[in-house]
């Protein structure tokens, strides 16, 4: 008897967006079928930020992906200045659904906190992102990790440094090494005559 039929949703999210489809049908002929498709708009999410660790003068890439409609338009900051393709040696990429920065040479400059910025018409969302340094094994996997433990000099947000020295100082590795010495050297050595 009805010559309309509504389907009304009430406070939609993104995951109701899609294709709708509207079938009328009765004894004298076959169905007429009609597809709607609905869009819901809404800011950006961001999926994934990860901090990513480099050795010095490797390639680099930090990556953002985010959610949006319409798409997001990404930016990146390190501190307060807007990165670029202009800086040598730094590539910025923008698609769809994500942003990628790649440090082609990783250098000391390149190190530290980034700020990935995902915006369109209805809003924004952002999310920190830290390049850090990662050493390379050139020893055994339990000596790199003692020696990175030990000198790895403090980055990112946080770090401490005592303003001294370029590079930090492990207050316990001279007696280590100094213990490990003697030990080494008593076991070379005949025990001595008395």
């Amino acid at each position: 008897m009805s010559e309309d039929e509504y389907l009304e949703i009430t406070g939609i999210t993104r995951e109701q967006s899609g294709v709708y489809e509207c079938s009328a049908a009765n004894d004298v002929s076959s169905p007429d079928v009609r597809r709607v498709t609905v869009t819901v708009n809404y800011p950006p999410y961001i999926l994934d930020a990860r901090n990513i660790g480099v050795p010095l003068g490797h390639q680099g890439i930090l990556q953002c992906d985010a959610l949006a409609v319409p798409a997001a338009e990404f930016f990146w900051y390190k501190e307060d200045k807007r990165l670029s393709d202009s800086k040598k040696g730094v590539k910025v990429e923008n698609r769809e659904t994500f942003s990628r920065v790649t440090f082609f040479n990783v250098s000391e400059q390149d190190y530290g906190n980034y700020t990935c910025v995902a915006m369109n018409r209805l809003g924004h969302s952002n999310a920190s992102v830290i390049l850090f340094e990662k050493f390379q094994s050139t020893s055994s996997p339990l000596l790199q990790e003692e020696t990175t433990a030990a000198f790895t000099p403090p980055k990112g947000p946080g770090a401490v440094h005592d303003g001294n020295s370029g590079s930090s100082r492990c207050l316990l590795c001279t007696p280590l090494f100094l213990l490990f010495f003697v030990l080494c050297l008593s076991l070379l050595l005949p025990p001595a005559q008395f």
